[in-house]
């Protein structure tokens, strides 16, 4: 009987367990299968580096793009979800710069905050967190760096079930509305077709991207009728910016990418966002700046890095990294001209998200990202224009004017994140 007792207890205990890991790993795949519910989504953040890391570069679905914030303890980024939903898992792929400290929390109003998850002994990498919560909103709550730098995600991605789409907000959106062009280093030339037309030989050095025939004759039908090295290659129109020098040693960058965007501006200004009309010219920067002022638009940074963060002039960047430079064009046009005499007065920037009724006309703001592979010590870096912060760009446009509206009105108008192909 005695025998019989502990048979029956053995199998009693080995059916509970067995029960036990069926509801566990079952409660796994249901969590498992929880959808991605965060990307796209709106996010903002306590602070942010540059312009090149915003808080919607989190949740955009390229692990190649990141937010990182300033270089100060607490920092925090979050999601609206759009509507309520429930919350059943975290990843966070970490950049260099990480969170040694920090929360995990959830908020039906985005003021009132339940912790579903805390970490104090983060090691960065990709951390994949098991939580359970409710709520529209979710923030990630850093309190201690492990870093001297700021704290950087390459993905936030929430799991659950629930959420909605989110009304359009009423101020500057984040960068969501985009489509692209890749333009690889073309040729350089001491030619500037838009400063210095006709005038071959009277610019400082300056490194084209894009169409490859430009010179200092150029003008549209040039452009249009020539040979492109951009991906989409339908894109003949021409950048150029001022030759960068290592040891007065020309280096091109080993990256050209030029984003076309609908950021900066409210929602009702991008539902109004025109093409850039066929020749328009802009010229964006200061060439003859003596000092960082007001006129410096560039901005210089550390790829994969944030130890120096961005700066209006050369930095120093670690080995692992190369020096790269982000520079914004103006997004709003007269309405009249293709140029100007100073080739800047017939564009402007926003103010508080609307175009100056001066220049009505919204067009896609163009970002011009370069990388060089150059880092260490920036007394050895130079421009043909001068110091780091002379870096201006020139843009002249080729693009064919049925392809440019397609990829206004299917990329930017409806805020929909597009490649160099113009489609999601």
């Amino acid at each position: 009987m005695r025998a019989t007792g502990r048979r029956k207890a053995a199998l009693a205990v080995a059916f509970l367990a067995l029960l036990t890991g069926y509801v566990a790993v079952n409660a796994a795949s249901a969590q498992a299968a929880d959808p991605l519910i965060s990307q796209g989504r709106t996010a903002t953040a306590s602070s942010t580096e540059n312009a090149g890391t915003p808080a919607s570069a989190a949740v955009d679905g390229n692990a190649g793009t990141r937010w990182s914030s300033a270089f100060a303890d607490p920092q925090w980024i979050q999601i609206d979800l759009g509507a309520a939903a429930t919350i059943s898992r975290v990843v966070l792929n970490w950049e260099g710069a990480y969170s040694r400290a920090f929360t995990i929390q959830a908020s039906a109003n985005g003021s009132t905050w339940s912790t579903i998850h805390t970490t104090t002994n983060g090691s960065g990498g990709v951390q994949d967190l098991s939580v359970s919560g409710s709520g529209r909103y979710v923030r990630l709550n850093s309190t201690v760096r492990a870093t001297a730098w700021g704290v950087s995600l390459w993905e936030f991605q929430v799991y659950g079930a629930g959420g909605a789409p989110s009304p359009p907000p009423s101020g500057p959106i984040v960068r969501v509305a985009e489509f692209l062009a890749d333009c690889p280093f073309s040729h350089r030339l001491p030619d500037d077709p838009i400063v210095f037309p006709n005038l071959p030989g009277a610019s400082h050095m300056h490194s084209f991207f894009g169409s490859r025939v430009t010179d200092a004759y150029s003008d549209v039908s040039d452009l249009m009728n020539g040979a492109s090295n951009c991906s989409p290659a339908v894109d003949t129109s021409s950048y150029w910016v001022p030759t960068f020098y290592v040891n007065d040693q020309p280096v091109e960058p080993v990256t050209g990418i030029f984003y076309y965007l609908g950021e900066g501006v409210n929602n009702d200004v991008i539902a109004r966002i025109q093409p850039f009309p066929l020749g328009l010219r802009i010229v964006a920067g200061n060439a003859k700046a003596t000092a960082p002022d007001e006129t410096t638009i560039s901005r210089w940074s550390c790829l994969h890095h944030n130890e120096a963060g961005a700066s209006k002039d050369f930095l120093t960047c670690p080995p692992d990294s190369m020096i790269e430079s982000y520079l914004d064009f103006p997004q709003c046009w007269n309405g009249r001209d293709l140029d100007s005499a100073d080739h800047k007065s017939h564009m402007a920037y926003p103010v508080a998200g609307n175009c100056p009724s001066t220049h009505p006309v919204p067009v896609p703001k163009l970002r011009q990202v370069l990388r060089y592979p150059a880092n260490g010590d920036p007394a050895r870096f130079r421009l043909s224009s001068g110091r780091g912060f002379t870096m201006h760009g020139d843009f002249f446009n080729a693009w064919p004017v049925a392809e440019l509206e397609r990829r206004v009105r299917d990329c930017i108008r409806p805020i929909i994140k597009c490649g160099v192909n113009g489609t999601p």
